[in-house]
């Protein structure tokens, strides 16, 4: 019994093994790319709504986060059906290793949020460069299974959060394209890089 239990957590380790060896194929160009156009669409609405965006930090906050979850409840579900789809018998294996890179930053990011609604809501201004800069982090931690031009995604996310907080140092204010434009190039960009991999493995297939 013991054999077969050894036996069995030897192939566990090995598919896992293999998974973090696999480029990882299942997230989907036209969820991602959705995503960004909505990023582009909410920030263009709220600044028609507010003129120059509404500077209350919870109705922002409100507006974005709700954004986020939705685009993150798109692009999981796809992504899920496309792992099980690409991957087949590797699929669990193939998205824990995905969630093992992502999730840290997104909590990181949630933990960062909520510290500084807390503590220094004045300074809420901070946040979409902030996100933007963990945001980059968690992409330079997915590179190493995803294509490499990945890898100029992540410094685009990196630049533009660096950029957003030199942008809202003047009026001090939630600027709702410092969210806008950011994350609507950045995740078009992902999905320009991960339409190039599909077809190229078209091709290839």
């Amino acid at each position: 019994m013991q054999d077969l239990e050894h036996a069995l957590a030897d192939i566990h380790l090995i598919r896992h093994q293999v998974a973090r060896g696999t480029q990882f194929r299942g997230y989907g160009p036209g969820s991602i790319a959705v995503t960004g156009l909505a990023a582009l669409a909410v920030a263009w609405g709220e600044s028609l709504w507010a003129g120059h965006g509404s500077h209350d930090l919870a109705v922002n906050l409100m507006i974005w986060l709700s954004t986020a979850t939705a685009s993150l409840l798109l692009s999981g579900i796809d992504t899920w059906r496309r792992a099980r789809r690409v991957h087949v018998d590797l699929a669990q294996e193939m998205l824990q290793a995905a969630a093992e890179q992502f999730i840290p930053a997104l909590a990181v990011g949630a933990l960062l949020t909520v510290v500084l609604v807390r503590m220094a809501p004045g300074e809420g201004w901070l946040l979409p460069g902030l996100w933007e800069i963990i945001f980059s982090l968690g992409i330079f931690a997915s590179c190493r299974f995803l294509p490499r031009s990945m890898f100029a995604v992540g410094l685009w996310y990196l630049a533009a959060g660096l950029c957003s907080l030199m942008v809202g140092s003047g009026p001090k204010v939630f600027l709702p394209w410092t969210m806008g434009v950011p994350f609507g190039v950045g995740q078009l960009l992902v999905a320009a890089v991960l339409k190039i991999c599909v077809d190229q493995h078209s091709e290839g297939a």
